[in-house]
């Protein structure tokens, strides 16, 4: 069984620039945090008003993509591995 690196494309996405929307899985959430539009996992009417708003208020989609780009700078690799390091020592 594959499995799925939940939060990495919405990283991905912001840090490209790209406005976000996702569902509201705990793992989306944490990531995304306010720099997206979120629905609920299920809800296709929630994701279809996500889409409208989008393509509807470009200025939405812009502030969006602002907070996404700087959100995104808080994922990086030393931060990963500063606090892998940090779970390991406590592990011990």
């Amino acid at each position: 069984m594959q499995r799925v690196r939940r939060g990495l494309p919405v990283a991905e996405a912001m840090a490209c620039g790209t406005p976000v929307i996702c569902s509201d899985a705990a793992s989306l959430l944490e990531v995304a945090g306010d720099a997206a539009l979120t629905f609920p996992a299920e809800d296709t009417d929630g994701l279809v008003r996500a889409l409208r708003t989008l393509f509807a208020q470009p200025e939405v989609a812009a502030e969006l993509a602002r907070r996404g780009l700087e959100r995104s700078r808080r994922f990086t690799w030393e931060r990963t591995a500063r606090e892998t390091v940090q779970v390991y020592a406590a592990a011990r």
